[in-house]
């Protein structure tokens, strides 16, 4: 066949190199999924975790577990998101609900957190699986001494607005 006066060839060697492209894609789109702060930065060629401090950050839910890095001064709810985690948020961080709450597993951790306010207290009372260290995703900020942190994400939340619908990530 010819496109525009010029022979297309069909080999094999050309099949197996779109073939390769496409498995690149699909790694590279997998990986990309781990977490946005591995992805190259477009200005200086480093990536978004070199060019931020971050800490790290462990989500438990249903038995499973994610590791991921966790800018400082960016929320467990925004980090869970950026990370494909599933922890709700159907106010958006706005401290109108408590589809983002947490349990912190570790009470030396969890008392070194700024402690919650009389809103976020407001909306934990209306949290599945409350606890006494139980937290709101959207207002633990990454800090220094919360490096480590490990978080259990509740089987449930109460959504008053929409049951049933989960938001897709920011």
């Amino acid at each position: 066949p010819t496109l525009g006066g010029t022979t297309v060839q069909h080999s094999r060697v050309a099949v197996e190199a779109a073939a390769m492209l496409a498995r690149l894609a699909t790694t590279w789109a997998r990986s990309t999924r781990t977490s946005r702060y591995m992805r190259p930065s477009r200005a200086s060629g480093t990536t978004a975790q070199e060019d931020k401090e971050c800490l790290t950050v462990t989500f438990i839910k249903d038995g499973e577990e994610w590791t991921v890095p966790w800018p400082m001064g960016e929320s467990l709810l925004q980090v869970a998101h950026h990370n494909d985690i599933e922890l709700e948020g159907a106010c958006e961080g706005s401290l109108a609900c408590s589809t983002c709450h947490v349990v912190v597993e570790d009470e030396s951790l969890y008392e070194k957190m700024e402690e919650p306010s009389d809103d976020e207290n407001d909306m934990l009372d209306l949290a599945f699986g409350l606890t006494e260290t139980s937290r709101l995703g959207c207002q633990v900020l990454a800090t220094p001494e919360l490096d480590g942190l490990r978080v259990r994400i509740p089987s449930a939340t109460r959504n008053f607005a929409v049951d049933g619908f989960v938001p897709k990530p920011h």
